[in-house]
C-alpha cells in the first residue's frame, strides 16, 4: 500500500479493517484525540497515482478527511466515531483462525484505556441529543465480553468504558441542544467525497419528486392488494404481517439464498460467488435496523454476515411490534435484496476481484448505499416476486423510508426540524412508527449523509439513461452493472467513466 492511502487508512482503522479487510490493524485503535487526528492528517498527500481515475478517487477522499477532520472537527462532537473504533465485534467473522481472532481481541481491549482516553479528550462538542441517540450503542460496547473472569485486560477495559459511558451520560444531561452542522458545511460534507458539487435546494427538489414517484409505485401495488382500499389502510394491513423476533432471522435466511439465486439467474452482478449468513446484529451496532457485514477485499474468503437488529426484550410488547413492523414480509425481502443480493453482499464480492488497491480500499458511502438501493428497483424491472404485489409495495415503502432520510438530514442540519419533527416525518411520509421513527430521525444527528441511499441511487439512475443513450441495442443490466462496479464504489462525481469501459 502505498504512502497516500496508507495514510488515508491510519485515519480509518475500524473501517479498513472490517470492510476493506486490512487485518494489519487488527488489535489496534486509531488515535482519535484532538494530536492524534492533526498529526494524521498532517501525513495526508503524496506523489500523484498513475492511473487518472485512481488520483481522481484518492484526492477526493484526502479532501474529504480534511474537511470531515480537519476543518469540522466532527470527531469532537460525534461519538459514533470512538464507539466504531472500540468495537471488537469484528473478531466474531471466521476471516482467520479462532485463536488469532482472539488474541488481535484482546490486544484491542488492552488498548481500550487509552481510546478511551483520547476519546474523553476529543468529546467536548457533544449535543445532548447525539449523545442520547448514542448512549446504547456505547453501553453495548461490553456486551459480550465475559467479565466473570478474573481478566485484568478486561477489567482495566470495562472500568475504561465506565468512563466513556459517564462522559456521554454527562453530555446527554448537560450538552448543548443544536445539531445542526448548517446548510454550507452540510453541502460540502456531501460534495467533497463525491467529487461534485451538492445544491440543497437541489436536492430537495429531487427528494420530492423521488417521494412522489415512489408514493406512486406504492399506491399502485396497493391497489392490486386490495382494489378500492387507501393505502394507508393496506400499508397498515401488510405492516402489520411480520414474523416475530426469532421468525425474522429464520425468514431472513431463506430471503438470502433466493436473492442470491435470482441475481445469479439474471446475471445482475457478473461474477457473484461466496456464502452469507444471517446473525443478530452485535449491540453495538444496533443503532442500525439491519447491515452487511461482507468478506473483505483483502482478508481470505469467509462468509459474509448479514445482521438484522431484534427489538430489545425488555421494551413493552406494542413497542416490539412497532420494530418488528420494519421487518413485515413486505418489507423483509427489499431490505434483503438491499443487503445481500443485488445489493451489498454481492458488491462486496465484486471488490474481491479489482486489482486497484485505491478502488477497492476507498468506498464512497453514497454509492456503497446508493448501489444496494438501486439494485432493489431493478429487482423489480427484472420481475423478482412479480406475482406478488407485496415485493413491489415493501421497495416503495423501503424507498419512502430513504427519501425521508435525505428530507430529514437537511432539514435537521439546515436548522429547520427537530428530532421530534422528523419522526413526525418519517410516520407521515415513511409509514414509520414508534420506537422505529424516532430511531430513524435521531439517526440524522449523529450521520448527516444518510440521505446519500436515494442521492446515489439518483446518481446511478442517471448514469445508466446516459449508457442506454450511447450503447442503444448493445446496453444490458449486466454490461452497465459490471462496468461500473469495475470502478469499485466510485465517488458519485467519478462514475462517468463506467461509460468508457475503463478497465479495473
Amino acid at each position: 500500500m502505498n504512502q497516500r492511502l496508507r495514510a488515508l487508512c491510519d485515519l480509518s482503522m475500524s473501517s479498513v479493517r472490517e470492510y476493506i479487510g486490512r487485518h494489519e490493524y487488527d488489535g489496534r485503535v486509531e488515535d482519535l484525540s484532538p494530536e492524534g487526528v492533526r498529526a494524521a492528517l498532517a501525513r495526508l498527500g503524496g506523489p500523484p497515482e498513475d492511473d487518472p481515475h485512481d488520483e481522481a478517487q484518492l484526492a477526493a477522499f484526502e479532501r474529504l478527511a480534511r474537511l470531515e477532520l480537519g476543518e469540522l472537527e466532527l470527531h469532537r462532537a460525534n461519538p459514533l466515531y470512538h464507539v466504531a473504533a472500540l468495537d471488537v465485534s469484528c473478531y466474531d467473522r471466521e476471516y482467520a483462525p479462532a485463536t488469532e481472532r482472539a488474541e488481535a481481541r484482546r490486544r484491542h481491549l488492552a488498548a481500550w484505556p487509552d481510546a478511551v482516553e483520547a476519546a474523553v479528550a476529543a468529546l467536548d462538542r457533544v449535543p445532548a441529543p447525539v449523545a442520547e441517540a448514542l448512549l446504547p450503542a456505547a453501553k453495548g460496547l461490553p456486551a459480550d465480553l465475559d467479565v466473570q473472569r478474573a481478566d485484568p485486560v478486561v477489567e482495566r477495559a470495562v472500568e475504561a468504558h465506565k468512563r466513556l459511558v459517564a462522559h456521554l451520560e454527562a453530555a446527554a444531561a448537560e450538552g448543548h441542544p443544536e445539531t445542526a452542522l448548517g446548510r454550507g458545511p452540510l453541502e460540502r460534507l456531501l460534495g467533497t467525497g463525491e467529487a461534485m458539487e451538492a445544491d440543497l435546494g437541489r436536492l430537495e427538489e429531487r427528494a420530492d419528486a423521488e417521494r412522489d414517484r415512489m408514493r406512486a409505485i406504492l399506491d399502485e401495488a396497493c391497489g392490486r392488494l386490495r382494489p378500492g382500499q387507501p393505502t394507508a389502510e393496506v400499508v397498515a394491513w401488510l405492516l402489520e404481517d411480520h414474523p416475530d423476533a426469532d421468525g425474522v432471522l429464520r425468514e431472513a435466511e431463506a430471503l438470502t439464498a433466493e436473492s442470491i439465486a435470482f441475481t445469479l439467474e439474471r446475471g445482475l452482478v457478473p461474477g457473484l460467488d461466496g456464502e452469507c449468513l444471517v446473525a443478530p446484529s452485535p449491540p453495538s451496532r444496533r443503532w442500525a435496523l439491519a447491515m452487511m457485514s461482507w468478506a473483505a477485499p483483502y482478508e481470505a474468503d469467509a462468509p459474509s454476515r448479514y445482521y438484522i437488529s431484534p427489538p430489545e426484550p425488555d421494551w413493552p410488547a406494542t413497542e416490539q411490534d412497532d420494530w418488528l413492523k420494519v421487518f413485515s414480509r413486505a418489507t423483509l425481502p427489499a431490505i434483503t435484496v438491499h443487503e445481500v443480493a443485488p445489493g451489498h453482499f454481492a458488491h462486496g464480492r465484486r471488490l474481491r476481484q479489482l486489482t486497484s488497491d485505491v478502488r477497492r480500499t476507498l468506498l464512497s458511502l453514497s454509492f456503497v448505499e446508493g448501489w444496494a438501493h438501486y439494485t432493489e428497483e431493478v429487482c423489480i424491472e427484472e420481475g423478482f416476486r412479480a406475482d406478488d404485489p407485496r415485493f413491489a409495495a415493501g421497495v416503495a415503502l423501503e424507498a419512502l423510508q430513504r427519501v425521508t432520510r435525505l428530507a430529514v438530514s437537511i432539514g435537521t442540519h439546515a436548522g429547520t426540524m427537530t428530532v421530534s419533527e422528523g419522526a413526525a416525518r418519517f410516520e407521515a411520509d415513511a409509514f414509520c412508527y414508534g420506537p422505529a421513527a424516532r430511531t430513524e430521525a435521531a439517526r440524522a444527528t449523529f450521520d448527516p449523509t444518510y440521505g446519500r441511499y436515494t442521492w446515489g441511487k439518483l446518481e446511478i439512475l442517471r448514469l445508466r439513461d446516459q449508457a442506454r443513450a450511447r450503447w442503444g441495442a448493445g446496453y444490458s443490466h449486466a454490461r452497465f452493472h459490471d462496468a461500473l462496479l469495475r470502478l469499485g464504489s466510485p465517488p458519485l462525481g467519478l462514475m462517468a467513466p463506467a461509460l468508457e469501459g475503463l478497465k479495473g
